[in-house]
């Protein structure tokens, strides 16, 4: 919840205060992680100033020391998990998509990326007793990919049970057999995605920083921001930074933009699925050659790395490349009218 009152901060007066919440923070939390750099710019108040004000709502809002294992094991006790409903692809990721992390999802074109952006958008405000987190989402389009018709065909093409658990949990009266409330359904779930379309990359980092306070304006909210995609992550930077010589200035800013990203997760224990575009190594002899693009910058920054490769006909490989906990290995799945399904 944001602070009342952010003049309780040394050097924090009522003109400052709201330079801060025009900014976007709201909160001691925010202050404590942000750059004393970051707020010198965006706040418009001095270096030593800024400091000050990091490290006074440090203290206040109780981050940034020591802890022991056992406190950071009771905090990821509260991170939440997000199920593709797809049972071989959540046991790959150990009980699905978590909070708190970036996920970024990789392949080439068609292999089913924006699918699981558009199926995500729908499993993250299901009942959480059937794998979902009673939450809404956001979706940054930057390649003009989001489409409400699917988000229609994605809630039909839930299972009965579910439907059902979801209709109960947003008191909706009818089954999944009535086709009244189901539309009634498809309605309140779409009003639950908001959408914003990234002109250039400098505006997709903008609306990186607009879906924090949007973050923070739902945070009390029935159904809480619980999720942001980005599809995709790294097409206008691909598109407006090319050659060796601004090479530099693009891995610069996709540093920027992956944390203000990750910054989002972790103050409203959201989950973060950013998609990524590839290239082909042709130095490659042997494997796959396909690589995704990024460099070193979005591989660390990722907490979780999947790749998806076409297979026949519907059917996608989804291979778990990275992640701090988990065996890589591989799933199965299909990408049907009624969204991602079990093989």
């Amino acid at each position: 919840m944001a602070d009342a009152d952010l003049e309780e901060l040394p050097g924090v007066g009522p003109a400052t205060a709201d330079k801060l919440h025009d900014a976007g923070f709201d909160s001691f939390q925010s202050l404590a992680v942000a750059a004393p750099a970051e707020l010198s710019n965006t706040a418009d108040v001095g270096d030593s100033t800024a400091a000050d004000i990091v490290n006074a709502a440090r203290d206040a809002a109780d981050v940034g020391g020591f802890e022991t294992g056992s406190t950071v094991l009771e905090r990821r006790n509260k991170i939440g998990k997000l199920s593709w409903q797809v049972d071989e692809v959540d046991d790959l990721l150990g009980g699905g998509i978590e909070t708190q992390s970036i996920t970024e999802v990789y392949g080439e074109f068609g292999a089913g990326k924006s699918q699981v952006t558009h199926q995500m958008a729908v499993n993250v405000q299901l009942p959480k007793e059937v794998g979902g987190l009673h939450g809404a989402a956001m979706f940054v389009d930057s390649e003009d990919t989001f489409r409400p018709e699917r988000i229609d065909d994605m809630v039909r093409g839930l299972s009965d049970d579910v439907i059902n658990a979801t209709l109960e949990d947003r008191d909706i009266e009818g089954s999944a057999a009535d086709e009244a409330a189901v539309d009634e359904l498809v309605e309140d779930i779409l009003d639950k995605i908001h959408v914003a379309k990234a002109f250039n990359s400098n505006h997709q980092m903008l609306l990186a920083e607009k879906a924090k306070e949007l973050a923070s304006e739902h945070e009390e909210a029935e159904y809480p921001i619980r999720l942001l995609c980005v599809d995709s992550l790294t097409a206008h930077f691909r598109a407006e930074y090319v050659g060796r010589g601004e090479l530099a200035e693009r891995q610069q800013k996709l540093n920027k933009h992956l944390h203000d990203l990750d910054k989002v997760g972790n103050l409203y224990n959201a989950a973060v699925i950013v998609t990524n575009q590839v290239a082909s190594n042709p130095d490659s002899f042997f494997g796959d050659p396909t690589q995704p693009i990024g460099g070193n910058i979005l591989g660390h920054k990722s907490t979780f790395r999947m790749y998806l490769r076409k297979s026949k006909g519907d059917k996608r490989i989804v291979r778990l490349v990275d992640a701090p906990n988990l065996a890589d290995g591989e799933a199965v799945m299909r990408v049907q009218d009624g969204g991602l399904k079990a093989e």
